[in-house]
């Protein structure tokens, strides 16, 4: 029964209640005779529901996630991390400003990595927005609260995007005669990241974290279920296929 009430939920929230509008609408334009704007009420319908559903979305996120695997051995001579966005005066236990979620499943890995390699942390990322905190600085002091030693941290705090990510990270690697990056970032992220690395001439060892989806396919009932979080999903795939194709063509120039 608890099964069968959340999937109901999801037609009562957004999006789904959009969904059960647009149906509406299409039913009572039917009902009026005027079919050709039922069909388009359908059509719409259609298309928004099949766009926020797991059954959907978890494929297409699948299917970016695994272009690599974490490697068994980790062999390299810096960790570098890729932000995903911070908040900029937010509450922390020993300052202010978070790291977001993804950006902080990143830190968490990395420092996960430290303990086990004993090797320097590299995280990269600048204040992309007015109202965003500065993802390197507060990196740092997460790290710090995280018993990483302040010597064995670098952070890059000027990148706005990806591709500057991988353009200020390499110039740093060369000051500090770093060779072997290995690179922490979101699963998803991945395919992106290394194109863009690769265009800076800096050979990575990718080291994806941050999984969405499980490896395993699942079409359970919560799948068919209308939900925010699936149409997010749908639109970060959107964003790093363009971001992989646009990669792409600047490669090959």
């Amino acid at each position: 029964m608890i099964y069968l009430i959340k999937f109901a939920y999801g037609f009562l929230l957004l999006p789904g209640i959009f969904v059960v509008l647009l149906g509406a609408a299409g039913i009572w334009l039917w009902i009026k005779r005027s079919k050709s704007q039922a069909i388009g009420a359908f059509a719409f319908a259609l298309l928004l529901y099949l766009c926020s559903i797991g059954a959907i979305s978890d494929g297409i996120m699948r299917n970016l996630e695994h272009g690599y695997a974490p490697p068994s051995d980790v062999a390299g001579d810096v960790i570098v991390v890729l932000g995903g966005g911070a908040t900029d005066d937010t509450p922390d236990i020993d300052g202010e400003g978070n790291l977001y979620g993804s950006a902080g499943n990143r830190l968490l890995a990395a420092a996960r990595l430290y303990r086990k390699t004993g090797l320097p942390i590299l995280f990269s990322g600048g204040k992309v927005f007015a109202d965003t905190g500065n993802e390197a600085e507060i990196a740092k002091r997460q790290l710090i609260g995280l018993q990483v030693p302040a010597d064995r941290i670098l952070v890059e705090n000027r990148s706005l995007n990806t591709a500057q990510n991988a353009e200020f990270t390499g110039e740093l690697l060369k000051n500090h005669h770093l060779t072997k990056p290995i690179l922490v970032t979101s699963a998803f992220h991945m395919k992106r990241s290394v194109l863009d690395f690769r265009k800076e001439g800096i050979a990575v060892v990718p080291y994806p974290v941050d999984y969405k989806v499980s490896l395993r396919a699942s079409y359970s009932l919560n799948k068919w279920s209308p939900s925010s979080s699936a149409m997010d999903s749908i639109s970060t795939c959107l964003k790093e296929y363009i971001g992989i194709m646009a990669a792409k063509l600047l490669h090959n120039k």
